[in-house]
């Protein structure tokens, strides 16, 4: 495979001191010669894993590192069990921020953005970091972005793209739409500008059409964390309940106010109604002496974001306003005042909802703060003291409901509704439409061109990629810089040939990201959006590593392209993702505040890698990522558990030295037999642990491995500690490849430690050396844990917290209790 191998300069004598930098740099570079990461995926499916693909920012940090550290710790892993992997990356290469940079700088955002690949390349490879580099992409290459055209043509013919007007989050000072996913606090999430609505024609894809199977996929999942899946459930949110109609008191010309509620049994203590700022009838609603009053609410409104009208916070006097007409319940035929609030909204539901008190928290602050009367219609429990009763209990004021548990009464109120033909069933969804609209250069044009005979016109197929521009001038933020470009604008168009305009509104960037992993597959097939062949034999992705930050942007839109792309017949299933693993976050301490935060520049928190593998070197760095805790837990940077790492890397090093001086000798049996079961039970713990994605745990144990062949260096034979080294170098590998695979040619090995094959350990043996050890929490057995005989109290009481985690969880240990070989107790209290 590849060239053969090349010895550093300097073959190591015995006693030179670990230097990562004067090693580091070859294995770098042999193993990239030797390919080991290439696959031909024309041949059959093995495994195929991926880390989420970044955007090209520049500068990593050690922050950054722990996915992909991850993620090649587990590759290598992969490869010595003789795996066939494909492991690829590529660049979200489209975005913002290269825009921003342009103007700031006075660059094409291009070059901004190559200029990044190229660093962070760099970067990976520093790390020691294997991909497949054949199989490399980058949105912002017209071979690829052409897809995301021919992908939104065939949505468009599909009525899955459609074009309409829709209020819109707008940043003032990156000049664009916003998702409601990318409105941060108020604020947009790149920049920090508080956002504001505005009206706009934009396009949209009809992600809503897909909100039921989106949500029962997530039920086919068992194998994404569960934070994830309530995420995603909730950006969702299915809502069942009814929708009926309310007649306007003395106003039979006008239509019914529909309203829709998830319990229509409390129906009988509605007290108000209540309409969004944009609902149709506003204007018909309002009376001439409440004109002034709701048009100056309805226009502070239009102002606010859909985050500040969803929050919790303010003065519900001010956040609402009495429109002068009445509705009237049809269940028992009063009149209710109907008002305008800011927190009701036309996209979720009809825009109407009925207001009861009694029964909903935010209701009856309305109701208090406008003096409106409440209504309790359920029972509360006796010595109940709050306010609005959200529990179960049996109906009261309710008339013919009265006496009934909630369920039933919901089921009796709607079938009411229903017989009497002025209401249904119906199931609603928080879920919009996916607004992929921005007014940015660095984007995918949108394929379509305007001409004032026929209307929208898509761009033929044969006609695409439609490319973007080169001259534009990025001299300031001031508008759509593709709308100035007047090259681009003017068109022809594809149906009677005339003048047409050009779309300048280019794709959000998650159409990128929704589909990338296909084109992985074989990104070198150019007729077709992906080798559907390949894809059908390769999909889905088997392991996919990732920061949580993208539980709703990324992978909802992902799961729902791949959904639309089953549809078509491409791909295999319906999702593309099985297994989900998040990594945690790494934090430091920031200088501004003295608090751990997230890295960032801006807080002085930041630990770049380049300089830090100066003075200690990648291993280092690698072996501290992997330990520092369970890779899917938040975990602080400190110096201290840096500079561990490396004296426990020296001292495998150093233990070198050692194990060649006892070449030859017969040792004692009984120390030479202590040592082999040591190996065995390493392999299979550090075997199951990487397995379980616990590297920290794994590298515990090698460390203890690494404790007890120093132990024995004296007395073991030298055969037993040849082979306990040389299987605590293949084990390490993952986790410290440099290191590992010098040391793996100084004791003679001709072949890359990468081919030498994972472990195997004696599981009879190792049954005659464990136990079984109980694990109480509070007096009552939770689990049982297998452990080696004599297993030291602090290894029994991680793995007794590991087997007992969903007991412990949230919960404070007050004192732990080991029988050595026979049990661990915690008693916990909270």
């Amino acid at each position: 495979m590849g060239v053969g191998y090349n010895p550093p300069p300097e073959k190591r004598p015995m006693g030179t001191p670990y230097d990562p930098a004067a090693i580091e740099p070859f294995w770098q570079e042999w193993w990239a010669a030797q390919g080991y990461a290439r696959v031909d995926t024309a041949g059959p499916k093995d495994l195929y894993m991926l880390m989420m693909f970044p955007y090209p920012s520049g500068d990593l940090h050690v922050g950054h590192g722990r996915n992909y550290i991850l993620g090649d710790c587990l590759f290598r892993s992969f490869l010595m069990q003789g795996r066939r992997v494909l492991n690829p990356m590529g660049w979200d290469a489209f975005g913002l921020p290269a825009e921003n940079a342009a103007i700031k700088r006075g660059i094409h955002p291009r070059e901004w953005t190559l200029a990044n690949i190229a660093r962070m390349k760099a970067q990976f490879r520093r790390w020691g970091i294997l991909y497949d580099w054949d199989k490399e992409i980058a949105s912002c290459e017209p071979v690829y972005y052409r897809w995301n055209q021919w992908l939104f043509l065939r949505m468009l013919r599909e009525g899955l793209a459609y074009r309409g007007q829709a209020p819109v989050n707008w940043c003032s000072s990156c000049h664009t739409v916003l998702a409601n996913e990318q409105v941060v606090g108020g604020s947009c999430e790149r920049c920090g500008t508080p956002v504001v609505q505005r009206e706009l024609e934009q396009w949209f894809f009809r992600i809503t059409a897909y909100a039921e199977r989106l949500l029962e996929g997530l039920d086919r999942l068992p194998h994404w964390p569960e934070k994830v899946k309530t995420m995603q459930r909730n950006w969702i949110g299915r809502s069942e309940g009814a929708e009926f109609t309310m007649q306007i008191a003395g106003r039979p010309n006008l239509p019914g106010l529909q309203v829709f509620t998830t319990r229509p049994d409390t129906a009988f203590g509605m007290t108000f109604a209540v309409v969004a700022p944009e609902h149709p009838l506003v204007a018909e609603l309002t009376t001439p002496e409440q004109r002034s009053a709701v048009e100056t609410f309805c226009e502070r409104v239009r102002h606010s974001t859909e985050v500040e009208r969803l929050s919790t916070e303010g003065s519900l006097e001010k956040r609402g306003v009495f429109t002068g007409s009445y509705a009237v319940n049809p269940f028992n035929g009063r009149n209710v005042p109907i008002f305008i609030a800011d927190y009701v909204l036309m996209s979720y539901g009809t825009g109407a909802i009925m207001a009861v008190p009694g029964q909903d928290q935010r209701d009856w602050d309305f109701a208090t703060a406008h003096g409106l009367p409440i209504i309790r219609t359920v029972q509360p429990p006796e010595g109940w003291e709050g306010e609005a009763y959200t529990g179960d209990g049996p109906a009261i004021n309710s008339d013919w409901l009265d006496g009934l548990d909630v369920a039933t009464a919901v089921q009796r109120a709607t079938a009411w509704l229903e017989e009497k033909g002025i209401g249904r069933r119906a199931v609603h969804y928080r879920l919009r439409d996916w607004l992929i609209s921005r007014q940015r250069y660095w984007g995918t044009p949108i394929p379509v061109v305007y001409c004032e005979r026929d209307g929208i016109v898509p761009v033929p197929e044969g006609e695409l990629p439609v490319l973007l521009p080169t001259d534009i001038q990025f001299a300031g933020l001031e508008g759509n810089p593709l709308a100035k470009s007047a090259s681009f604008v003017a068109a022809r168009c594809p149906s009677c040939g005339g003048a047409a305009r050009r779309e300048t509104d280019t794709m959000d960037t998650f159409v990128d990201s929704s589909w990338y992993y296909l084109r992985f597959v074989n990104p070198a097939v150019e007729d077709r959006m992906f080798d559907e062949e390949r894809v059908r034999r390769w999909m889905p992705v088997d392991l996919y590593i990732g920061g949580i930050e993208h539980a709703i942007l990324h992978l909802l839109y992902a799961r729902f392209i791949y959904k639309v792309l089953s549809d078509f017949g491409l791909v295999p299933g319906d999702e593309p993702f099985p297994v989900l693993f998040n990594q945690g976050m790494i934090v430091a301490r920031s200088a501004t505040s003295g608090k751990l935060e997230k890295m960032s520049k801006s807080k002085g928190n930041v630990v770049a890698p380049d300089e830090l593998i100066e003075r200690y070197g990648a291993d280092t760095e690698r072996v501290y990522t992997l330990f520092m805790g369970p890779p899917e837990k938040e975990c602080e940077w400190t110096e201290e558990g840096v500079a561990g790492a490396h004296r426990f890397l020296q001292r495998v090093w150093a233990m070198a030295d050692a194990v060649q001086a006892a070449s030859g000798r017969a040792g004692e049996a009984e120390a030479t037999a202590r040592l082999e079961v040591a190996r065995h039970q390493t392999v299979k713990r550090v075997s199951e642990d990487l397995a379980r994605y616990k590297p920290n745990t794994a590298i515990a144990a090698l460390m203890e491995l690494a404790n007890s062949i120093a132990a024995a260096a004296s007395t073991a034979s030298g055969a037993a500690l040849a082979e306990a080294y040389e299987t605590l170098l293949r084990l390490l590998h993952p986790i410290a490849p440099h290191i590992t695979e010098e040391l793996w040619r100084a004791r003679g090995h001709e072949s890359s430690i990468l081919t030498a094959g994972w472990p195997s350990y004696d599981a009879e043996l190792l049954a005659r050396q464990s136990v079984t050890l109980a694990v109480q929490v509070n007096g009552k057995l939770r689990a049982t844990v297998s452990a080696p005989r004599g297993t030291s109290q602090e290894e029994a009481v991680n793995l007794a917290r590991q087997a007992a985690a969903r007991w412990l969880d949230g919960k404070v240990v007050v004192k732990v209790v080991h029988v050595p070989d026979r049990m661990v107790a915690f008693v916990v209290r909270g």
